[in-house]
């Protein structure tokens, strides 16, 4: 009998880890004063195996909860409230079972429309697109946030005909795979920002270690590394083509430049989301504007890249997408048509199929995986 019972709990307890390594949250940040009527931010429960998804839980009376990021312990998450010349940065502390947020307390963004937010132990960073700066913020124990550490302000332009790049507009903050470094990308500025990162720091935290320079007019947006950190692509929302670059110690080194869109195509084209697939042997980048795509790269071992295919991302703005944690599936949130279209990859060929599966949600913009712990 006590064999039989302890088969049992070994039964149990394996099923239990499966059933872990196959579900995750799923967090929806949106924008909420659209026509698309978001309540704020959503949790969803995401199985890696089917593709299905369960709304868990949504935290309601957020402004404008555009983009979230996870802190490294998943106890706690943090939200851009992007409104203009009133925006703040929030937390919330989080539990990742019952996928609810719970608010701690916010913080002005030190500039308007923050666009991004990426968080470590210690501190939360974010990039302000309308006011042109980055703003660091310290994390309490608590998870609550303290005032900004240091505020960076960007004040270039560039030659964009349509009157975007006549004044800086940071429009990402990312660290380094060896977290030595903060990338910051200016599409104002058509300039990319490498600064030394010493967390510990009280007034210095950030310091300039290069600027790059990107071709003029194209607006750098999205910037996201391959897995083993050796290399770093770059989406540019103006034209959507994108630059490779191979990676070390905080330097960027241009090996490629590739466009996104069908040599025929006369449209706007409005690059949005570049990401690696977690095998890092494909490249994905979506393009919003008349094009409402998503193009697929093979990554060779120089890091460069050959096309594979391009296909519609079956809505209109696809502002953000996420592959799950399993490489199973890419999920595109479009901002216009307020939902979630969920494509099955192939993992062999890099491919996408519409699963004819969707999450119906008011303008979703950000889509971030983490695990039920």
């Amino acid at each position: 009998m006590k064999k039989i019972l302890s088969l049992l709990s070994v039964l149990l307890f394996t099923f239990h880890v499966q059933a872990q390594k196959a579900n995750y949250n799923l967090l929806v940040g949106t924008y909420t004063n659209t026509a698309g009527k978001s309540e704020g931010i959503y949790t969803y429960n995401f199985h890696t195996f089917s593709g299905t998804t369960r709304l868990k839980s949504v935290t309601k009376g957020i402004a404008n909860p555009s983009y979230l990021t996870v802190a490294p312990d998943r106890k706690f998450v943090y939200s851009v409230n992007e409104t203009g010349a009133t925006s703040t940065v929030s937390a919330f502390s989080f539990n990742s079972y019952s996928g609810k947020l719970t608010f701690l307390n916010k913080q002005d963004s030190h500039g308007a429309d923050p666009c991004y937010i990426t968080a470590d132990n210690k501190n939360v960073v974010v990039a302000n697109y309308s006011g042109g700066s980055l703003a660091v913020f310290g994390r309490n124990a608590d998870g609550t946030l303290t005032g900004p550490k240091q505020i960076i302000q960007h004040t270039g332009k560039s030659i964009d005909p349509e009157k975007r790049q006549e004044s800086a507009h940071v429009h990402m903050v990312q660290f380094t795979p060896d977290k030595k470094y903060l990338i910051c990308n200016d599409l104002g500025e058509d300039q990319i920002y490498v600064y030394r990162y010493n967390p510990a720091s009280k007034d210095g935290l950030l310091s300039i270690k290069t600027v790059l320079k990107t071709n003029a007019g194209s607006g750098p947006r999205h910037l996201t590394f391959s897995p083993n950190g050796r290399f770093a692509y770059l989406t540019h929302e103006f034209n959507g083509s994108i630059t490779a670059f191979v990676y070390s110690n905080g330097n960027l080194n241009k090996i490629q430049e590739i466009g996104t869109t069908d040599p025929e195509f006369k449209g706007r084209v409005d690059g949005a989301d570049i990401h690696v697939s977690p095998d890092g042997k494909f490249l994905y980048q979506s393009n919003r504007g008349d094009a409402n795509s998503i193009s697929v790269f093979s990554i060779l071992s120089t890091g460069k890249l050959n096309f594979v295919s391009r296909i519609s991302t079956e809505g209109k703005g696809p502002r953000n997408f996420a592959i799950d944690p399993s490489g199973n599936y890419l999920l595109v949130g479009h901002q216009y048509t307020n939902n979630i279209v969920i494509f099955k990859r192939n993992k062999a060929t890099g491919e996408l199929k519409d699963t004819g599966k969707r999450i119906e949600v008011g303008s979703p913009v950000c889509l971030v995986f983490t695990p039920i712990n």
